[in-house]
């Protein structure tokens, strides 16, 4: 059963804030291949998307929160299958103190 993939709101602003950062520390090209190679990730959840850990610092919300890893971001999301979709929550960067993941929605 192939799932639709959903990047919520926040997980796009994420992601923006993440290539603004390379665009401003190694260039447009380096951001360019980040982006697309982390959003290339979430591509394997359409097919198998139990492949990601269970969140365990987000075990206390309603949903299971699962995650993949790609070099530091741990790409977050959760499997709707009401909507049949993966939905993609957060892209965080595991530098951060891990307590900021909470403010996944």
């Amino acid at each position: 059963m192939e799932l639709t993939l959903f990047w919520t709101d926040f997980s796009q602003r994420e992601l923006e804030k993440i290539y603004e950062h390379y665009r401003e520390k190694a260039g447009v090209r380096t951001a360019k291949k980040l982006i697309k190679v982390i959003y290339d990730e979430t591509l394997k959840l359409k097919n198998q998307p139990r492949i990601g850990q269970e969140e365990e610092l987000l075990e206390n919300r309603k949903q299971e929160f699962r995650y993949l890893v790609y070099k530091n971001y741990k790409i977050i999301y959760w499997i709707n299958e009401k909507e049949r979709r993966i939905e993609i929550n957060d892209v965080f960067d595991t530098r951060q103190n891990p307590i900021k993941i909470e403010r996944t929605k």
